[in-house]
């Protein structure tokens, strides 16, 4: 049966901004690109040009994919709507079309940012033979009539760490498909350095680890932080 949205759907506010970002500069670019598609879209308007508004990230996961779509909502000063595609699967296809349907619809009623994380569970290929070819099908062609109407007041960004098992013709509909790396150890010592800044300098000397992503990163420094405290506190009270 379809579910209810406030079930399939989160509304996160977590303000993060673009300078907070961590990866390329060839990806930065690409997105300010969009933003500003987006701030001036009025104006684009007046010369018959549509806005690029349906973005594609895809690459090694712990890399920024969710935080990107949260920045991106931020600096356009748009509500998010964050769904794990995963919740969304019904067994049968029909029902799960329904509820994309009206994920979409919310989003666009409220011409909000709508990130739809772990694509490749509705986007496999239809050649794909791990289900009913038949039913993926008309999964995957719901899903690009619903790209394909999709306002230009409103973004979509879809996520994945699956890109090769993406149906070729989806791909197609995005006008933005951005790749997400595992970090090098210079960009991981900016990350550390920025992470680290906001303790007291004290707790700062932490060995750094490397060939990590930046949220395994963060939860080492965190999990390292929050060790260094408590060894603190204890031992001043035995003092």
């Amino acid at each position: 049966m379809q579910m209810n949205l406030n079930d399939l759907t989160v509304i996160d506010n977590e303000k993060i901004a673009l300078d907070d970002l961590f990866f390329s500069e060839e990806n930065k670019a690409a997105l300010l690109q969009i933003i500003k598609e987006h701030q001036y879209i009025e104006e684009l308007k007046k010369y018959n040009l549509k806005v690029d508004n349906k973005i594609l990230l895809h690459g090694s996961s712990g890399c920024g994919k969710t935080t990107t779509a949260k920045a991106i909502a931020n600096t356009l000063n748009k509500k998010i709507i964050i769904v794990n595609l995963s919740t969304v699967i019904d067994a049968r296809i029909g029902e799960t079309s329904k509820n994309l349907k009206a994920i979409f619809d919310k989003a666009i009623r409220e011409r909000a940012v709508l990130f739809l994380d772990e694509f490749d569970q509705i986007g496999k290929s239809r050649d794909s033979d791990d289900k009913d070819v038949g039913e993926m099908r008309r999964l995957v062609n719901t899903i690009i009539q619903l790209l394909d109407y999709f306002p230009s007041d409103s973004l979509v960004i879809c996520a994945t760490n699956h890109y090769e098992i993406i149906d070729s013709a989806l791909l197609r509909r995005f006008q933005l498909r951005l790749k997400y790396e595992m970090p090098s150890e210079s960009h991981l010592d900016i990350y550390y350095d920025k992470i680290l800044s906001e303790f007291p300098k004290q707790f700062q000397n932490i060995e750094k680890r490397y060939a990590i992503s930046y949220a395994e990163a963060l939860d080492y420094i965190h999990t390292a932080m929050k060790k260094q405290i408590i060894d603190s506190i204890e031992n001043s009270n035995i003092s």
